[in-house]
């Protein structure tokens, strides 16, 4: 009597049958979401034609109060620093910024007991233009809010990304665990039309018609002439590895292209420098030097990705391009720690290669770990500089040696960056300070313009003595 139940050689040939209406239906998913890239739309510059941009000179003028002046480390340049309201004794990271249609600026990131924990929100705060003061912060979403919109349990969230339309909306994207870590993210987004005072209902951005799991977002997004959102993710499942998403206004994924050979790099940032060109810079997850790919034909394909001469600390980078077509990146510019942030400005042909560093903040004794006592006295020093309270100087360094100490001895930290520049004309410079607070950097790009520029080595050399 024969048996009811397939034989092995059936199952297998059904299980392949499976697998290849699979594919097949991948494939048609992609081809038919495929549709022609068109130009890149070089949006900042179109903004700044239309909107009056303020010299450096009348927007100092113009404010009532301002942050506190510094000196940076290297003693090149002058700027205003200040922390942006953070709840005393949180865990903060990943913060991102937007300018709204007024000159204020609004910031985002997340706060929580630690990174990954289940009580992790995100916070908002808006920067007033005459005072520069920052408002107190406020919880734009919780998991709770996130797993009411989008019908599924979320474990946690992170990375909020915060960005201008060009219709002027404003979208923020973040990413969400419902299963396991990082790598099992994916990207929710919501649309605020009242400068972010509301949001919408929260969506998923459908990357696979599969699992749609492992897409995670930090770098800036960009635009394509016909209203297209270029959004620049990574991938962690199994392998590192960058693409660029392109959605429409709507929030669907049309389209996206893996950039070749990016295999265990991560958080890529793009840098459109014509209607046609642009440059990927990513984090590496096993090289100790920043990675780079380049585009000539708006996106569609992609160089192979290369090392530049710039050392990575597994951390991750920013950048923007001025409405004069000047382009900066923000970075750890160590192949270890993260205890010097820097910012970059590229040549007239778009190079960073030979870039002299401009020293944001950097440890006074580099790639040495600091004693606890010395560590609790640092800390102090800037917070109380910064007007804070005993009592949330004493939450902020608990806070931060809970994250960056060990038993002896304390790691310093100055992360996750993110760069705008405002109508005023300063660039503004957000990041994360020793895990404990969000900090806010205003300086006068003028200053930064070198007529000359360094060799890689010099470079090193240079940033090497701060």
């Amino acid at each position: 009597m024969k048996s009811s139940k397939p034989s092995f050689s059936r199952r297998m040939d059904l299980l392949a049958a499976l697998a290849l209406m699979a594919i097949f239906l991948l494939a048609g998913w992609k081809i038919a979401s495929r549709l022609p890239a068109p130009d890149f739309l070089l949006l900042s510059r179109q903004k700044a034609s239309a909107t009056r941009v303020l010299p450096i000179a009348q927007a100092t003028a113009s404010a009532a109060l301002v942050p506190v002046r510094q000196h940076s480390p290297d003693g090149r340049f002058d700027f205003d620093a200040r922390f942006v309201t953070s709840t005393p004794g949180q865990a903060v990271h990943a913060a991102s910024l937007v300018e709204l249609l007024d000159g204020r600026l609004r910031a985002v990131w997340f706060s929580g007991s630690r990174e990954g924990a289940r009580d992790v929100v995100i916070k908002t705060s808006v920067m007033d233009t005459e005072s520069l003061r920052w408002s107190e912060e406020t919880t734009l979403l919780d998991r709770q809010h996130l797993q009411q919109g989008l019908w599924r349990y979320v474990k946690k969230i992170g990375n909020p990304v915060i960005a201008r339309m060009p219709d002027d909306s404003l979208m923020l994207w973040m990413v969400n665990v419902s299963v396991g870590g990082w790598a099992g993210s994916s990207i929710t987004w919501l649309r605020s039309t009242d400068e972010g005072l509301s949001w919408g209902i929260p969506r998923r951005l459908v990357t696979s018609p599969f699992l749609n799991i492992s897409t995670l977002a930090k770098g800036a997004p960009f635009f394509y002439q016909d209203g297209q959102i270029g959004l620049p993710v990574y991938h962690e499942f199994v392998t590192k590895f960058a693409e660029i998403l392109r959605i429409s206004p709507e929030g669907r994924v049309l389209d996206k292209v893996r950039v070749p050979g990016s295999q265990t790099s991560l958080q890529p940032v793009v840098l459109v420098s014509s209607a046609s060109q642009a440059q990927i810079y990513m984090r590496s997850g096993l090289s100790t030097t920043v990675m780079a790919s380049e585009t000539a034909d708006a996106g569609k394909t992609w160089s192979a990705t290369h090392a530049t001469a710039w050392p990575n600390p597994d951390s991750a980078l920013a950048g923007v391009v001025t409405p004069a077509g000047q382009q900066w990146l923000a970075l750890n510019p160590k192949p270890k720690n993260r205890e010097m942030l820097t910012l970059l400005q590229a040549s007239a042909t778009g190079s960073f290669e030979g870039a002299i560093p401009w020293v944001v903040e950097s440890s006074p004794t580099p790639e040495t770990f600091l004693p606890v006592s010395n560590y609790e006295r640092l800390l102090s020093d800037e917070l109380q500089k910064q007007g804070a309270s005993q009592a949330q100087i004493q939450a902020d360094v608990a806070s931060a040696k809970r994250q960056l100490c060990g038993p002896a001895t304390c790691l310093q930290e100055f992360s996750y960056p993110y760069l705008l520049q405002g109508r005023d004309g300063y660039l503004h410079l957000v990041y994360t300070w020793h895990r404990s607070r969000i900090k806010h950097v205003r300086l006068d790009p003028m200053q930064a313009l070198q007529p000359d520029a360094a060799s890689p080595a010099q470079s090193h050399a240079a940033s090497a003595a701060y």
